[in-house]
């Protein structure tokens, strides 16, 4: 007698869960928001480019997706913001923060509104998104937030220091938010990527000769990463997979901190 068809286990089954996006336009971002809906959640693209977030949304598996251009560099709307999202779609149960910039500035052009620009982009984004989600009817009973900060805030980053000084806030508010976090029933962990092929890793090749290229190449015993990589690893701290994960700080690196 044939045996009965079981349905196949997949641990980090995202179905009837609705996840938020930053960054959704490119990059990581559009990497990760194919990769949750391909796990079978909902997925709210955010970005500042509504044409993009279009081209990403064509890319998504599954129905019930959504585009929600904001600017999340504007810090006192994203609480009301998120609030309207969730009245639209429902509670979310999970935020992949992936927004944010980098533009190599050494200490000798050091400004004030540089500064500003980018802890507001990398840092003050990521807190605001968390005072958004512990809203009342804006997350799920179970939800996370998966944050991204760099190798640049935990190895010597000579002519980056703002940006590495904004993602080194990422991991002290990783553990600071897990904690206070923990009575709304939502996590808080963090990725931190090594150099990852993406077009703003592009833009920034353009700027270096061929020699500091192949430096920058060979810091990663692995070679570059691929967006995916990271993806993959968001969805794992995004689903149940991680369900006893809070406050961790994973390093995906290629090797560049083994």
């Amino acid at each position: 007698m044939t045996p009965p068809m079981t349905a196949v286990y997949n641990p980090m089954d995202l179905s009837g869960r609705l996840m938020l996006v930053t960054g959704a336009s490119a990059g990581i971002g559009r990497a990760t928001a194919v990769m949750l809906s391909r796990l079978g959640a909902r997925v709210l693209l955010n970005g500042r480019d509504a044409g993009r977030l279009e081209e990403t949304a064509g890319l998504l598996a599954g129905k019930g997706h959504a585009a929600a251009p904001f600017d999340l560099s504007d810090l006192e709307a994203v609480p009301g913001w998120v609030k309207a999202q969730a009245a639209a779609y429902g509670p979310l149960h999970g935020i992949a923060h992936c927004a944010g910039i980098q533009t190599l500035r050494p200490i000798r052009i050091f400004s004030a509104a540089f500064f500003d620009e980018v802890m507001r982009a990398n840092l003050g984004s990521a807190l605001a998104l968390a005072r958004g989600l512990r809203q009342k009817g804006c997350h799920a009973e179970r939800a996370a937030i998966a944050l991204i900060s760099s190798t640049a805030a935990t190895a010597a980053s000579p002519g980056n220091v703002v940006y590495a000084a904004s993602k080194g806030g990422i991991i002290a508010a990783t553990k600071g938010l897990a904690v206070e976090l923990l009575g709304d029933g939502i996590r808080v962990n963090c990725v931190v990527p090594s150099i990852v092929e993406t077009e703003l890793i592009e833009r920034g090749k353009q700027k270096l000769t061929a020699e500091q290229y192949e430096h920058l190449r060979t810091l990663q015993p692995l070679g570059f990463g691929h967006p995916d990589d990271i993806a993959h690893m968001i969805a794992y701290l995004l689903a149940d997979t991680s369900r006893w994960m809070t406050g961790s700080i994973v390093t995906v690196d290629g090797g560049r901190t083994a």
